[in-house]
């Protein structure tokens, strides 16, 4: 009996423990089911962040040069990187076939000439109708025409330069059979004043771009920054890569030794100013191209996780352009423990470092 005291001292300590343990907030929640986060107020402000991009370096006078006509390739005469001038012959095709197509129709234009003459002096003997010379007429200007095409075609089943330039590819060699329009050589002018750099951004960022925006770019082809500026703008959006395209000109006077295709990065400076919220990079998450989710709270008791439109990225954080319209506060800490709806509870450095 002596042990009874001793027992029920142990039994009320342990019912203390479990009590302490299971205590409720007021709103009858567990202290566990409350997550510590910190808060930052939301206000909207104008930015006017650089807007960072890559692309590569081209010229307005590149072009791809094919055949008019299918055939065999007979003749390559330039290699890439050859410089070539304008008029210069770069390829020829076999002209065994396209030869023999000319003169078939100079035979059936001879014939025709004197089927028509003919015609003429049996109608002006009262032998052949009207109705025969006319039907004589059409075959003649029939056969003209089809000797002019087949003229047409043997001019162009050669390729020539169109300026003074560089091969940039090669894409046949002589021996190959090829059809109309297949690309035999790539070709540009590749003068200093003539390279551009064709780079992709968002629909956001390109909003904010305008013609004649200032651009510096960085390449491992030129020892220092080169200056450019926004010459223009695409209309629509690339298929293949789903940005919308800037093309940016390479400012006149800069001693530049570039090559098509070359990557380079581009840093481009809006005059036009964004309105949006800038936050740190810990309150984002999921960030996938232009979209991401942060959570936010009006009542500092409950999160709400929101999609956000994502603009201009610096160093010390991103724009936000969309998503946060109406929201107090954003959560910037203990954002990876919470879930939409979680009750929250702001905590102080001073709260952390009693715990």
């Amino acid at each position: 009996m002596k042990n009874v005291p001793t027992q029920l001292s142990l039994f009320f300590l342990i019912s203390l423990f479990i009590a302490c343990g299971g205590a409720e907030t007021n709103d009858g929640l567990n202290r566990e089911d409350i997550i510590p986060v910190k808060l930052l107020p939301l206000q909207e402000g104008e930015s006017a962040n650089a807007i960072q991009t890559s692309g590569t370096f081209t010229t307005e006078d590149e072009a791809v040069l094919s055949f008019k006509n299918g055939g065999i390739v007979q003749q390559i005469t330039v290699n890439e990187g050859d410089h070539v001038k304008k008029g210069q012959l770069l390829a020829r095709l076999n002209m065994t076939e396209i030869n023999t197509g000319v003169q078939q129709t100079d035979l059936a234009l001879e014939k025709a000439e004197r089927d028509y003459k003919r015609a003429q002096q049996l109608f002006r003997d009262s032998v052949a109708t009207r109705e025969q010379l006319e039907n004589a007429k059409t075959a003649r200007d029939i056969a003209i025409q089809q000797n002019k095409a087949a003229q047409f075609n043997q001019n162009f089943s050669e390729i020539r330069a169109n300026t003074n330039g560089y091969i940039l590819k090669r894409f046949v060699n002589a021996g190959q059979t090829v059809g109309p329009g297949t690309p035999i050589l790539q070709v540009n002018g590749a003068g200093n004043t003539d390279w551009k750099l064709k780079v992709g951004v968002s629909d956001q960022q390109w909003a904010l771009l305008n013609i004649g925006d200032e651009a510096l770019i960085e390449s491992n082809l030129a020892k220092e920054k080169i200056k450019g500026q926004v010459l223009r703008k695409s209309e629509g959006i690339d298929p293949s890569s789903g940005t919308f395209t800037i093309t940016l000109k390479i400012n006149a006077g800069q001693n530049l030794n570039l090559a098509s295709g070359a990557f380079a990065r581009a840093t481009i400076y809006p005059s036009k100013k964004s309105t949006g919220w800038k936050i740190p990079y810990d309150a984002l998450l999921d960030g996938n191209a232009n979209h991401g989710f942060v959570f936010v709270t009006n009542d500092k008791k409950t999160a709400k996780k929101v999609e956000v439109t994502l603009g201009a990225i610096s160093k010390d954080g991103v724009m936000v352009l969309s998503g946060l319209e109406g929201s107090s506060y954003l959560i910037i800490s203990g954002s990876a423990y919470l879930s939409d709806g979680s009750k929250i509870n702001t905590f102080s450095n001073q709260d952390s470092l009693n715990n």
